[in-house]
């Protein structure tokens, strides 16, 4: 009779409930996995066989047929070792209660002498199993950090297929058993912080960079609305110094956003013992040279800009990307998902981050106006085309940044500090999400939403109509303007826009 053991694949981001069917028969003795596994499924039953040996089971002589149901879509990952395995022992005989294999979701890869290691897309699974009814998961003891994020289920971490097979058997008390991990862990944990403590690095403050006023006060609208920016400017004017510093000013990261953006990390197998979580807001900065797959993604992994999913995503030399790389990025921009589709799949993972874009003015990267730019107008134009009108519309602020003056680099007056400019930051996201009852920012607004939220009076309407004609402004360009209109009243704690929160907007155009 065949046994069923319950475990769980992914696509993109998507986790699905993976029925693992285990049936042991007389006939010639073999070992078979089907149900379209990868590599590393078909290399389990290696790593099964000696596993059997190290924790003194012998192996069955017997026709081993193992099936991964739903069998239509293809899997990937060793994740299924350690149901695999339990679902042989089952059928051996060696678990007492078959319905207590119902009850829990079971990951984990396996080595050779038996040891339960730690898999991508636990927290994934956490949450689809607490979806699915079942009464707890057992997942690896590395991986149980980020699984106990998840409330309402039991998670039950082990180190061993041996003491997996005592759980099921209920040799061992469920509830002493993991209050004696919490114990080892947080032990561990308190060791690790005070290291950190000892090993005291300085932290990124926008105290640090000098001058550059509008351009600070842009990172603050930026931070506080969740809007794009671009910067552009002379070399050494301090672009990549604010956008580094942007995560600073940003609120703390909720319960939700450590949940979803651990979510994005763990399948990726980006986390570690180190790191079991996501707490502090991702900043991703990926090189000029990278490619259209690694920035948006693809079937089998997820690209930068989701990476830095409720962080801050920059891209600095953005004249130094591909064009066509650059391109892939608007679709997102706007949607704020990437959908990838091939012939028999598609998979969506999201973007929800803040864009920060940075680049020169021209080649020699100073001002054409600037008497070292040493450029010819031709040349300025072709480098201008790299930023297409279609890219910048998806930006909502533009800041031209001029190198410092002497006095200024020579200044010992004391800029203002992150947490000043936080707290600012914090009670305009406490306004918005009082007014959409839900974490939605203005950045994100509807066309209805804008329509309630961003009324203007006649006069200011009046202005707004002349800078749109004079301007050149797209429909696009209108709706970002009175979105970051409205986030400047925020800042402000002004009900409604005024005549000067639009003006300001305004001046975050290009001219």
């Amino acid at each position: 009779m065949a046994i069923s053991v319950f475990s769980y694949s992914y696509l993109g981001v998507e986790s699905y409930i993976v029925e693992v069917e285990v049936d042991l028969s007389n006939g010639l003795p073999v070992f078979n996995i089907v149900g379209m596994g990868d590599l590393a499924i078909s290399e389990s039953k290696e790593r099964i066989r000696s596993c059997f040996k190290n924790i003194g089971v012998d192996f069955p002589i017997k026709r081993v047929l193992v099936n991964l149901s739903p069998a239509n879509i293809k899997k990937k990952g060793s994740h299924f070792d350690l149901s695999i395995c339990v679902g042989i022992v089952a059928n051996l005989g060696m678990i007492g209660n078959i319905e207590n294999l119902k009850k829990y979701l079971i990951i984990g890869e396996i080595s050779l002498n038996g040891e339960v290691k730690s898999v991508k897309g636990v927290i994934n699974a956490t949450i689809l199993a607490k979806e699915n009814n079942f009464k707890g998961v057992i997942v690896p003891f590395e991986n149980y950090n980020e699984a106990r994020l998840i409330e309402g289920i039991d998670v039950i971490p082990v180190k061993s297929v041996v003491e997996t097979l005592k759980i099921l058997n209920e040799e061992i008390e469920i509830e002493d058993y993991v209050e004696k991990i919490k114990r080892e862990i947080s032990a561990v944990q308190k060791n690790e912080e005070i290291e950190r403590n000892e090993n005291f690095e300085e932290k990124l403050d926008f105290s640090d960079v000098k001058g550059q006023f509008l351009a600070k006060r842009a990172m603050e609208i930026a931070a506080a609305g969740g809007h794009n920016i671009f910067l552009i400017g002379d070399p050494g004017s301090g672009k990549s110094m604010l956008a580094k510093r942007l995560v600073t000013i940003l609120p703390d990261m909720s319960n939700e956003e450590i949940i979803e953006t651990t979510k994005i990390y763990s399948v990726s197998g980006l986390l570690s013992e180190e790191n079991p979580i996501i707490s502090k807001r991702p900043f991703r900065n990926p090189h000029h040279s990278s490619t259209q797959v690694s920035l948006v993604g693809g079937l089998s992994r997820v690209g930068e800009i989701t990476l830095a999913l409720n962080g801050v995503f920059f891209m600095d030399e953005l004249a130094e990307f591909a064009s066509k790389t650059l391109e892939s990025l608007r679709q997102p921009l706007e949607d704020g998902k990437v959908t990838i589709s091939r012939a028999a799949v598609s998979v969506v993972y999201p973007v929800k981050n803040i864009t920060v874009a940075a680049s020169n003015p021209t080649p020699s990267g100073y001002f054409s106006d600037d008497p070292l730019c040493i450029d010819s107008l031709r040349e300025i134009k072709r480098y201008e085309k790299k930023f297409s009108g279609p890219f910048l519309d998806r930006m909502d602020l533009y800041v031209e940044m001029r190198r410092l003056k002497k006095e200024e680099i020579f200044s010992k007056e004391e800029s203002e500090s992150s947490e000043e400019i936080k707290k600012r930051v914090e009670k305009a996201r406490e306004i918005q999400k009082k007014r959409f009852k839900t974490g939605l920012l203005n950045a994100n607004m509807s066309k209805r939403q804008i329509a309630k939220y961003c009324k203007i009076d006649k006069d200011t309407q009046q202005i707004f109509e002349n800078a749109i004609e004079k301007m050149k402004l797209s429909a696009r360009m209108h709706d970002k303007i009175l979105k970051v209109s409205r986030t400047i009243a925020d800042l402000e704690n002004s009900e409604n826009i005024e005549m000067e929160h639009l003006l300001e907007a305004l001046n975050y155009r290009k001219k």
